[in-house]
């Protein structure tokens, strides 16, 4: 609402409006004749440089801000016409403007100084006008046409004001619905097709892969997940650690190679955590994928800046999750090569494994004599009493169990 003026000063104000009313006719009708020339400089100037941002102001909402820039000189212009009085409702782009720019990240400061600094070039074309026209009484109504123009103003910061919360309001009110129903969907509490989820741009009836992504970036690396793997993106808050669920979903299962390169082809960022689920199908796949991504995020948690497959670690999975066949796996595997020389044991061991047991490879990764890593090995064999030639699942899962350490949250 535009600040209510007291009757006497209102009386006294309507006074000198009609004094000059005239001459500012005469200045908004030249304004008019150039009101092209003054909303492209307007919209050159509050689209500069001293206005970029750093969110997403997409296409749509540049092209929606010289609409608004071109209604808003207008409403501007008879509202000094009218001294600032009996204006009208805001114009409706210039809501919409507002609205829009709340849902591309434009923070409601950088929409607030724009309509500021229109307002100081459209006072300069005032002036410019005024001076045009010298000699005609116009440089007396130069302090009516401020006060009526500063009105106008403040209408506009209002009204814009109240209509950018109230989108963010009414889009954190509909985060909030959307979370409530994954929620209940993913407790079995809600059918597929019921209530908006039809609505909703994704296709429950399809494969998903669900993740989740927790720390700076989460946001635009879900984004990129889907883009890469050019499927529809499902995506709430996960209300811990400040983190996202999503699902990726598409008519088609994703093929292995698929999700490798999409994986590795996203560089994440640093203290980023992101683990991932196997395609599923269906509500129940989709309902599966997420408990693979929560079983993986297990392990993700503690190797932060690495993207954690639930297929690769499946059985470091089930260790973590079950604290006494993790604390059995140690006692059995790592407590006997627990030594004095800062796990030098360990070390030659998982070097001899990620070599696929070949000691060679070993000894020019670590940097030593064949020799030396062969010697090592035949210490780990006599203490645990196993033969290394043959794979050992346990013994893989308690040296990963060993390596990750605990939790980094």
């Amino acid at each position: 609402m535009p600040p209510r003026v007291p009757e006497g000063h209102e009386r006294v104000r309507r006074t000198r409006l009609a004094a000059v009313q005239e001459p500012t006719a005469r200045l908004i009708a030249g304004l008019r004749e150039r009101e092209e020339q003054v909303v492209g400089e307007i919209f050159a100037r509050v689209s500069g440089e001293a206005f970029e941002e750093t969110g997403s102001e997409d296409a749509l909402y540049v092209k929606g801000l010289r609409e608004a820039v071109a209604e808003a000189v207008r409403y501007a212009l008879v509202g000094i016409e009218r001294g600032g009085l009996r204006l009208g409702p805001a114009p409706g782009r210039v809501l919409e403007q507002a609205r829009r720019a709340a849902r591309a990240g434009v923070s409601l400061d950088t929409v607030l100084r724009r309509y500021v600094a229109g307002h100081t070039l459209l006072t300069e074309k005032v002036v410019e006008e005024l001076e045009l026209r010298r000699g005609g009484g116009e440089r007396a109504c130069l302090r009516e046409l401020g006060r009526a123009q500063a009105l106008v103003l403040d209408r506009l910061l209002v009204v814009i004001t109240a209509e950018y919360k109230r989108e963010i309001e009414g889009r954190g009110s509909q985060e909030r619905l959307r979370s409530e129903r994954v929620r209940a969907l993913l407790e079995g509490g809600e059918q597929a097709g019921s209530g908006e989820w039809a609505a909703w741009p994704y296709a429950l009836e399809g494969w998903h892969i669900g993740a989740i992504v927790i720390g700076p970036g989460a946001e635009e690396t879900v984004g990129a997940l889907a883009d890469m793997l050019e499927r529809q993106l499902l995506c709430v808050p996960s209300g811990e650690l400040q983190g996202l669920w999503a699902w990726f979903g598409g008519r088609n299962r994703p093929r292995q190679g698929e999700l490798d390169r999409a994986l590795k082809g996203l560089t994440p960022a640093q203290d980023l955590v992101c683990a991932c689920g196997e395609p599923g199908h269906g509500v129940g796949g989709w309902r599966r994928t997420h408990r693979q991504a929560q079983a993986a995020l297990m392990v993700a948690l503690r190797r932060p800046r690495q993207l954690t497959r639930y297929a690769d670690v499946a059985l470091l999975c089930s260790a973590l999750g079950d604290a006494k066949l993790g604390r059995s796996l140690l006692d059995a595997y790592i407590e006997p090569l627990q030594d004095t020389q800062e796990g030098l044991l360990r070390e030659t061991l998982r070097a001899y494994l990620r070599a696929g047991r070949g000691v060679s490879s070993a000894a020019a990764a670590l940097g030593i004599a064949r020799s030396t890593v062969e010697g090592r090995l035949r210490t780990v064999e006599e203490r645990l009493g196993i033969s290394l030639q043959h794979g050992s699942a346990e013994l893989e899962i308690a040296l990963q169990l060993d390596e990750i350490g605990p939790e980094k949250t």
